[in-house]
């Protein structure tokens, strides 16, 4: 069938009209378990009533009139991102790409203040950071560069969680301004570095005046059991970018920079017509506001560590699966397979995964979800792994 829609997505074959915390709807009346959450960006689930009604008021009231004019919600929601985080200040934009496109050119500017003419950013393997020009050649993944080329200069890479191989570039590459890292790489397989690598990392950038900046677009608001995945390496970073959960759904992304880094961007050198709006702003100030009088944070710790555990006890004597890891609501379960076929068989029991690096179950559920869904998500995705794996042969 003919669809006026460019064919950048192997869509699945269902189309969801309504949604609930943490259940959706499709077409047809079916119900679904959604472990997912729209990729890590519906933390509060869907349709949750303070972010509707925000929606409603804010939109009746005003909902742009572009960065020309003091906004007063991005004064607000930048006083409490700024609270949350300890950072100085912050730029919105309306994606992660765009928040990441920021720090990069935030890299540049560092770097020609120092006189580096061709200054560069190491970035790591099996990242992802985004679509655009700059942010894709950025990501660490061959498939999303294929056909692009040629990309974008100024970029190194290096193997994650490797903090011998910076220290290497360090000696030789005197190019270099700034490190570019997800503290938990997302889309590269759910990737949980050791715990002293951000340290590690702070301890480089700090020796050689380079900007440490921290890709939170996944892993920030929430979603590994601190409100940003930094703060369980007691560092800061002198970048971050956020976007996903940020607006649960209505896209807003941002880049907060601190310290020499806050004050590198002058009027002219960056901007954005839509990012930032009044309406945009007032859902992400509620969507902050919400986790953290809701106590979601210290939920999503506990109970994701509950749901590694007992996957681990259902599934970690079990040869087909390499690793189960995690940091708070951000799963990854790797078997020795690929198992993209898993994503249909989920959908068809009524529940909402992903895969991502080929073989490995990405599970990213709202951080509403009550005890017996993060039960049945434990069971349920079980279940299906044994199916596929006896499906298969073995």
């Amino acid at each position: 069938m003919s669809t006026p829609l460019m064919n950048t997505y192997a869509r699945l074959p269902v189309s969801f009209v309504k949604g609930e915390a943490a259940t959706l709807w499709d077409s047809e009346g079916k119900s679904y378990l959604d472990a997912l959450a729209g990729i890590a960006v519906c933390n509060l689930g869907h349709a949750h009533p303070a972010v509707t009604e925000t929606i409603c008021s804010q939109s009746a009231k005003l909902v742009h009139t572009s960065n020309l004019f003091g906004i007063p919600a991005q004064e607000q929601l930048g006083a409490a991102l700024i609270k949350q985080s300890g950072m100085d200040n912050v730029f919105f934009s309306n994606s992660g790409a765009e928040a990441n496109e920021a720090a990069i050119k935030l890299a540049r500017l560092h770097g020609h203040k120092q006189e580096i003419e061709n200054p560069a950013i190491i970035v790591m393997e099996s990242s992802f950071h985004g679509r655009t020009m700059a942010t894709l050649t950025a990501t660490g993944n061959r498939k999303v560069h294929a056909g692009f080329e040629p990309l974008v200069q100024g970029f190194v890479r290096v193997p994650y969680d490797d903090l011998e191989s910076i220290q290497t570039i360090a000696k030789h590459n005197k190019n270099i301004v700034a490190i570019l890292v997800e503290p938990v790489q997302g889309e590269g397989g759910v990737n949980v570095p050791d715990e002293n690598y951000l340290k590690g990392i702070r301890e480089i950038c700090d020796a050689n005046n380079w900007l440490m900046m921290l890709d939170e677009i996944q892993t920030g608001i929430g979603r590994t059991g601190k409100m940003f995945a930094f703060q369980h390496s007691d560092i800061k970073p002198d970048v971050m970018t956020l976007a996903k959960g940020l607006g649960n759904g209505f896209p807003i992304g941002a880049c907060l920079a601190r310290g020499a880094a806050a004050e590198l961007f002058q009027p002219g050198n960056h901007g954005t017509t839509y990012g930032g709006s009044p309406l945009g702003c007032s859902v992400a100030h509620t969507v902050v506001n919400t986790i953290v009088e809701n106590n979601l944070i210290q939920r999503a710790e506990e109970l994701g560590l509950r749901m590694v555990t007992e996957f681990e006890l259902a599934l970690g004597d079990q040869e087909f699966v390499k690793d189960i890891r995690g940091l708070g609501m951000m799963i990854g379960i790797e078997l020795d397979r690929p198992c993209g076929q898993l994503v249909k068989m989920a959908l068809e029991a009524g529940l909402i995964i992903n895969v991502t690096a080929d073989s490995v179950i990405r599970l990213l559920p709202p951080l509403i979800i009550s005890d017996e869904e993060a039960e049945q998500i434990v069971q349920k995705v079980t279940q299906l792994i044994f199916d596929f794996v006896e499906q298969s042969g073995e």
